[in-house]
């Protein structure tokens, strides 16, 4: 039993981290198109020609699928995952002093997740399903106006405000689970793990920051 146990902790844990890095792949694809929405970056046109290929060309449209697995899939597993680490962790634990033992991001990787979560089902709703099944307007070329749109969200101080607390709840995540990933995989050794772990650091604050800049640049360019 203790071995099937074990098994099972391990399994969900490199699920964990295959989705998570699978998730990291697509933050950058993400954040590379919609750097266009920066005043002066990109155009209208240029940005609606990038959701149309991202929602219509064949392979982008199955790793789209994979890729709202590795969602469901990612949060479940690390739901399970926290509910099992609390009932394992002794009593006396909560006396010690978990700062020295551990990052603030490692003890608070459920709520960071939760705020995530609950951004990303705002901004599915906001964007990708009024993309699909919303009454867009369609710009000089005939595309679909998602661009109207998320500039319309962006000038709204409190979305843009969510989305920039959203940004710094990733960035703590990251900063952690990046380099936990590669931990999970069996991937550690005493000369790259310090090097892995500041990628993992440059890698969150800089995907969050560009992504944060976003809104920003929208908001305070009207």
């Amino acid at each position: 039993m203790s071995n099937n146990r074990s098994l099972a902790s391990i399994t969900q844990k490199v699920l964990m981290a295959l989705t998570g890095l699978f998730l990291c792949t697509f933050l950058v694809v993400h954040l590379a198109g919609n750097l266009q929405l920066i005043p002066g970056m990109g155009t209208r046109e240029g940005f609606n020609e990038y959701a149309l290929f991202m929602t219509t060309f064949p392979l982008i449209k199955i790793v789209s699928y994979g890729l709202y697995a590795s969602i469901v899939l990612h949060a479940i597993v690390a739901l399970i995952l926290t509910v099992q680490n609390n009932k394992a962790r002794p009593i006396r634990y909560a006396k010690n002093n978990a700062a020295a033992n551990s990052s603030w991001a490692s003890r608070n990787m459920g709520l960071l997740g939760t705020v995530i979560l609950a951004f990303i089902i705002i901004h599915m709703k906001s964007f990708w399903a009024e993309y699909h099944w919303g009454s867009l307007p369609l710009d000089a070329n005939g595309n679909k106006d998602l661009y109207e749109i998320t500039v319309t969200a962006f000038q709204q101080w409190w979305y843009s405000l969510l989305y920039v607390i959203s940004m710094v709840a990733l960035a703590f995540h990251l900063m952690h689970g990046f380099q936990s990933g590669f931990q999970s995989l069996g991937l550690s050794h005493a000369k790259y793990t310090p090097i892995i772990k500041k990628v993992s650091m440059a890698f969150g604050i800089i995907i969050c920051l560009l992504f944060a800049i976003i809104p920003i640049s929208i908001y305070f360019a009207q």
